[in-house]
């Protein structure tokens, strides 16, 4: 999207915005910052659960090939979002009178600061310069893809997105992996990561295959953005419209899976197509709720995070990296632990693995979400 984590932009339904103490303001659609607000707790639940062997399920990326959890609908979901605000910024542009060339040469430039700001993450991570394909950098690549093709109907953006997840198929059921042969789908051999190996990861470009998918998937949010800005249908219409084709699109990925399983780490078509249902029935869930049934006190949590998403995921990342990590507190017994370490320590003694895991991860999330709600306090946005 054109400012791809944090900017919902103008609605044709003038839906209202939720603000501290109850007021509203109209102008975007609180419904998808809401949405991004629950991507972004998802990522800070999943990336920060600290119970061990007693974490559920859900809070687990699944197995190879054994299917779709909730830790792995967060990404997806973040891509999702990101094409379903394309149109939104494109018609703030437009509005702007900014010509279609500068559009795109934003665009680019987004994408560039992503990959940037997702190299600098992940170097953070193992303490040297790398030049990789992480969160950020897929977001950023597969955002510009998506924003390239936005001067396309709906329509033709479909089946372009459809010709890439099933060219992507095609090249995962019927091209061989040398000394294994075609249609091998494996943890250890499969065509994707042989063209990792063998053809990427020289060049850090490990995972440039998966924009393929991604990229679709991000395609699809724009046309549901589409759908959600045009004023032919009543909005109550749009949320159940909205519902509807998240159960087809999840009918479809479910089917596609028995040929081809869902799986996250090689983004399947199945996968996509599953979480991509997911996504726009849990939007258009939000949309009835909030956006047309005006019930959106409740929303006020999520939408601070979904405002302000790329501090919200950059900000408690790094801080983990240079402080929580970094930092030593000496225990009663003159020891030295890192800070994230010792807080966890206190927790479980006191409290018991299972209770002290869980109050670690809740009151790190409540930490970052009162920092962003500072933010929000006093206007600081931050934008790409």
């Amino acid at each position: 999207m054109l400012l791809p984590l944090g900017d919902s932009g103008m609605s044709s339904e003038q839906v209202a915005e939720p603000v501290a103490g109850g007021q509203v303001a109209t102008g975007r659609l609180v419904s998808l910052d809401a949405f991004r607000g629950i991507t972004i707790l998802g990522m800070l639940l999943v990336n920060n659960v600290a119970l061990d062997t007693a974490t559920p399920k859900n809070l687990t990326h699944a197995p190879w090939n054994q299917g779709v959890n909730f830790a792995d609908m967060v990404f997806p979901w973040f891509l999702f979002i990101v094409g379903v605000a394309i149109p939104y910024a494109s018609a703030s542009a437009r509005r702007k009178g900014i010509p279609a060339w500068r559009q795109y040469f934003k665009a680019l430039g987004r994408c560039v600061t992503l990959v940037l700001l997702g190299c600098l993450i992940d170097s953070s991570v193992v303490k040297r310069p790398v030049f990789d394909l992480g969160v950020l950098q897929l977001i950023g690549l597969s955002y510009f893809v998506a924003a390239l093709l936005y001067a396309a109907s709906a329509s033709v953006r479909l089946v372009v997105a459809a010709a890439l997840l099933l060219s992507y198929w095609a090249l995962l059921r019927f091209v061989p992996v040398p000394g294994a042969g075609a249609g091998v789908f494996s943890e250890s051999q499969n065509v994707v990561r042989y063209i990792n190996d063998v053809y990427l990861r020289s060049y850090h470009l490990s995972g440039l295959v998966s924009v393929i998918p991604t990229s679709a998937l991000v395609i699809i949010g724009s046309a549901i953005g589409d759908l959600l800005r045009n004023g032919k249908y009543a909005p109550i219409r749009k949320s159940l419209v909205l519902m509807a084709v998240g159960v087809a699109l999840g009918f479809v990925g479910w089917a596609w899976n028995l040929d081809l399983p869902f799986n996250k780490p090689v983004w399947t078509p199945s996968y996509i197509l599953f979480t991509a249902g997911w996504a726009c029935a849990v939007l258009g869930a939000l949309h009835l709720v909030i956006d047309m049934k005006g019930w959106r006190k409740w929303a006020f949590p999520l939408v601070i995070f979904g405002m302000n998403a790329i501090a919200a995921y950059v900000i408690p990342i790094l801080a983990k990296m240079f402080i929580l990590r970094e930092w030593q507190w000496q225990m009663p017994d003159g020891s030295m632990l890192p800070i994230q370490q010792a807080y966890l320590y206190y927790l479980v003694v006191h409290t018991g693995k299972l209770a002290g895991g869980w109050l670690y991860t809740i009151s790190y999330m409540l930490l970052w979400w009162l920092v962003i709600l500072e933010f929000y306090r006093r206007k600081l946005f931050i934008r790409i």
